[in-house]
Formats: C-alpha cells, sequence, structure tokens
C-alpha cells in the first residue's frame, strides 16, 4: 500500500534531484513498531569485519611495525585501533578470502627477520609475513574482537590445518604449544570461527560441492580446538564457547553448495565433524559490475544501479534460507554472510589488485541497507563480514601514511553500535517509492529494535536523492515523548571524505518532533538516521 499525495505524484513526475541544485520537495510515510511483538535477537556479529592480506589493508593500514614513526602498540598503528574500538567490533575474519587458500601458517611465525618471504599473488607483491598469527591476535585483542580464521583447504593439508589450530589453542607443553609460548603467548588463543575453506567453487580449488563436502569432512575431523576454555568438561560435551566451524557455501542464487552441505550435515555422523555456519558472499557492483564501475565522481545512474544490485542481497537470503530450511528447520546453523560490500574500480593510479576505493555516502546508505536485510532475518543470519576493514573495497578506514580518515560507511557503523545484540522489532512501512528509470524501491528502509539499554531504537534510511522524507511513527506498546539520535546526510551520492577534508561527511544531531503522542521523523534525501525513543 503506498500514501501518496497528488501533490506528491505530481512532483515526483517533475524528476527534481537535489544534486541537479533544484528545490528539495517532501514525501509522507508511516511506520508502526510493534514494540509488543519481540523477534529474534540480532547478533552483534552481523557488524563484523573482514581483514584479508591484500594491498595496505594490513600493511600500512594495520601494520606500521614497532619501529614506526606513526603512534603504534607493537607494531599496531593506535589510531586506526582507537577508531575501531568505537564500533565495538565483534569479529574479524582473516587471512582470507584467497589470499586463505595460499597461506602457510609457519610463514608468519617467530622473529620478524627470520620469516619466510613470499609472493602475494594478488598483488603480485612481496609478503614479508611479519603480519602473522600472533600479531593478528594481538590486534583482534587490542580492538576487543573475537577471530575468525580462516584455514588453508585450498593448497594446504589437514595436518597443516590441525598443527595450526594446536598452535594456537593447546594448553599443553607440546612442541607448537612451547613454540607459541616462545614466540609471546604463553596462554592458548581463543578462536570463535573457525572457517573450513573459501569460495572452493573457485580461487579455493574449484571444486563441485560434493567434492568440497568430502574435504570438509576430512579437514573438520581432525583441525580441533584445544583450548580447555572453549570445551566442554568431557569430550563429547559442547561448552557454550566452543569453537565454531564454518563450511563454505555459495555465492548466488544457486543452491548446490547449499543442499550438498546441508545435507551432509542433517546425516553427519554423532562426535566426529560439525557445521554451524554457512558461508555466503555477494557483492555489489555498479552499472558497468564489480570491479569495473567508479567510486566516486558518479551520478544518479550508477547510484541506482549500485542500489538495485545490493537489494539482491534479500533474495539471496531468502533463496538460500529456504533451501537450509529443509534440513533444518529449526535453525540451528546460521546463514554467515562472511563477504559483502560495494565492489567499486580500484582508483587510478594504485595497483589494481590492491583494490582501494574513495568511500563515499552512497556506500554508506549501501551497508545501511544491507545491515537492516540481516537484522530483518536475524533468525538465520548469525554474522556478517564487510569486506573490508582498512583500505581496501567497502572500507570503514582509508588511511596514507600517518593520516587516517574515516569513511562514511565507519560512520554508519558507529550509529548502528545500540543494535549489536537487540532484540528485533517487527516494523510496517507504508510511503512512496524511489524511482530511476525502470528500477523503483520503497523510499525508506528500516529496522527497529530493543537495545540491551532497553530503549527503543529505530534506523531509518532515505534512498531518495532529492526528496525529504516525513515519517510519522506509532509506537504500539510503547509510551515514547522525547527521541534523541543522529543523522548522516550528504548533498550529493559521490560525496565522501578526503584527507585534505575528513569529515565533509559526518553525522550530526537530529531533532524529532511529537505530534499526537507520535514522533515525526524528518529524514533529509541520501540519510541514515539512528534514534531513540524515551519515556
Amino acid at each position: 500500500m503506498k500514501m501518496i499525495s497528488g501533490l506528491a505524484i505530481c512532483l515526483a513526475a517533475m524528476g527534481t534531484f537535489a544534486s541537479e541544485g533544484r528545490a528539495e520537495i517532501s514525501t509522507p510515510a508511516s511506520i508502526v513498531v510493534h514494540a509488543d511483538k519481540p523477534g529474534p535477537t540480532i547478533s552483534r556479529d552481523i557488524f563484523g569485519q573482514f581483514s584479508e592480506m591484500l594491498g595496505n589493508g594490513v600493511y600500512g593500514g594495520i601494520w606500521v611495525g614497532k619501529d614506526s614513526a606513526i603512534p603504534n602498540v607493537r607494531g599496531i598503528r593506535s589510531d586506526v585501533v582507537a577508531a575501531l574500538r568505537e564500533l565495538r567490533v565483534p569479529v574479524v575474519r582473516w587471512p582470507g578470502g584467497c589470499f586463505a587458500d595460499k597461506y602457510n601458517w609457519r610463514h608468519g611465525i617467530g622473529p620478524s627477520a627470520a620469516r619466510t618471504a613470499t609472493v602475494n599473488m594478488w598483488g603480485n607483491v612481496v609478503e614479508p609475513n611479519t603480519f602473522g598469527t600472533d600479531e593478528f591476535m594481538d590486534f583482534a585483542g587490542q580492538i576487543g574482537a573475537e577471530a575468525y580464521i580462516n584455514i588453508n583447504m585450498g593448497s594446504g593439508s589437514p595436518a597443516e590445518a590441525a598443527d595450526w589450530l594446536e598452535y594456537m589453542t593447546t594448553d599443553q607443553p607440546s612442541t607448537l604449544g612451547k613454540l607459541r609460548a616462545a614466540n609471546g603467548h604463553p596462554a592458548p588463543y581463543k578462536i570463535k570461527y573457525l572457517g573450513v575453506g573459501n569460495e572452493s567453487y573457485g580461487c579455493g580449488g574449484g571444486m563441485t560441492a560434493d567434492e568440497y563436502v568430502t574435504q570438509y569432512k576430512r579437514y573438520a575431523t581432525f583441525a580441533k580446538n584445544l583450548n580447555p576454555a572453549q570445551n566442554g568438561p568431557v569430550k563429547f560435551i559442547r561448552s557454550k564457547d566452543a569453537m565454531l566451524e564454518i563450511a563454505v557455501g555459495p555465492d548466488s542464487e544457486k543452491t548446490e553448495y547449499t543442499d550438498a552441505v546441508m545435507k551432509a550435515w542433517s546425516q553427519r555422523p554423532a562426535y566426529s565433524w560439525e557445521i554451524h555456519g554457512l558461508s555466503l558472499h555477494h557483492y555489489t557492483g555498479g552499472a558497468q559490475g564489480v570491479l569495473a564501475s567508479p567510486s566516486s565522481h558518479f551520478g544518479e545512474a550508477e547510484y541506482a544501479a549500485s542500489l538495485k544490485n545490493t537489494l539482491k542481497m534479500e533474495e539471496l537470503i531468502r533463496i538460500h534460507s529456504a533451501a537450509m530450511d529443509k534440513y533444518d528447520p529449526e535453525k540451528k546453523v546460521g546463514l554467515m554472510v562472511d563477504e559483502w560490500g560495494l565492489w567499486a574500480k580500484p582508483l587510478d593510479g594504485t595497483n589494481f589488485m590492491f583494490l582501494r576505493q574513495q568511500g563515499t555516502q552512497r556506500d554508506a546508505l549501501l551497508a545501511a541497507i544491507n545491515l537492516n536485510i540481516f537484522a530483518r532475518h536475524a533468525d538465520r543470519v548469525r554474522m556478517t563480514n564487510i569486506a573490508q576493514m582498512v583500505n581496501v573495497i567497502h572500507a570503514m578506514i582509508l588511511t596514507d601514511g600517518p593520516r587516517m580518515l574515516k569513511t562514511p560507511t565507519y560512520h554508519v557503523y558507529r550509529m548502528y553500535v545500540p543494535f549489536q545484540d537487540a532484540t528485533s522489532i517487527p516494523m510496517e512501512l507504508q510511503g512512496d517509492d524511489y524511482r530511476f528509470g525502470d528500477f523503483r524501491t520503497p523510499l525508506v528502509d528500516g529496522i527497529a529494535a530493543r537495545g540491551k539499554d532497553g530503549k527503543i531504537w529505530l534506523a531509518l534510511v532515505n534512498l531518495d536523492p532529492a526528496k525529504i522524507a516525513d515519517v510519522t511513527a506509532t509506537i504500539a506498546g510503547v509510551a515514547a515523548s522525547r527521541a534523541s539520535g543522529e543523522v548522516l546526510s550528504a548533498a550529493k551520492v559521490d560525496a565522501g571524505n578526503t584527507f585534505d577534508n575528513p569529515a565533509a561527511v559526518a553525522p550530526v544531531a537530529t531533532r524529532v518532533e511529537f505530534q499526537s503522542g507520535k514522533p515525526i521523523f524528518r529524514l533529509p534525501p541520501l540519510s541514515v538516521t539512528v534514534v531513540r525513543l524515551e519515556n
């Protein structure tokens, strides 16, 4: 149903756009928030991150070395750590990605000068391996995040993976346990997630779904977490803190991998191997596709194309959730979207495979839309990892030597912190559509939740480049008389932050009026608004 006035229809037909300097117009919308009908928990791990050994994602972005003039703690740059701590990053996936499928963990431990230098084929540069297992675990600890380790199924072996898990997690004085202690960490590490393979249908080995399942069983049987804090009192009783194994899943609407993995899970023998999550990868491209469309200096046509492509995420989740439901109606296995984001053409003058792009308000809107989709499917989606954290693809942070800036996407993640482990609440929305050519989608998107602070939180996204959305809210089950929050907006879809102007796009406080006991939200064009309702 639509609530569109005749005036709004006429003005929409005129095609006025803020980016062309024309007058802004407003359109009404309404939402009903059922605070009296709580839904599933929005896992904080839905707001996870991904840091692959690509380009300047680690070297220069996270790691500068202990002797660097850039302030650091044990080689990890302090400004990036401080920024990421504001996001309360729940989990970080590492070392890949496709990089993981050629990674030998032994090259990245011990004294830096003695480490094996290799070639990183993703950029054709030398990989010094000065940032390895112990440095990653130090980084995760500094930002307060859990570890998601992706083992090498592509060129590695079950024995290699088992040794890596022993190195990281044993509390026994084995050779590998003593080696970890000699490298500065006597206590075993906690590993929350273990990725068993990566894109095994492609860069991870070109396997069919059945071939992958066969390999998964071997790796998952032998690559065991030995940390006693993550295991039950006896072998066959799982601890609530036990490591969770993630199997490779799809990157399209095809369900071959989903069916094969879930069928294997449903027929698994007791006490041998487990599957706790199925990965899903989906990248958003623009009008020219992934890796080809510009990340800056684009207009509404490019914006609309990338928006249309990112909305495919909801369709993919529905398709694969339905396939999983056939084997797992109780939703014990999570759907883990552990690679996603806006993937544009790398910036001119950079190494193409360093995958560096400019962050814009368009990216922030797409990030918010995806987070809303994940929250709406919180009964099945348990973790996601945006690609990637620093300097690569859809990044939170960009660095240039000693300089650092926060992208518009960073601000969305910081604004959405109250939704971590919040209880989702159903929301119904009525209003106009955003239209461009043959493409149309609801002009306003949003989610609602009861935060861990007990308050009702709303996130509302206005996708239109020209129209202000005046949203009237009915909050069933809660009496609210005040609201406070922030809005992130920009005059143009390609507005972004630069090192010369790092705060060009940043959140500001927003005012909320009440009429007849109902809050009225005035959403600027191209904006993300997050508010907390008060009694």
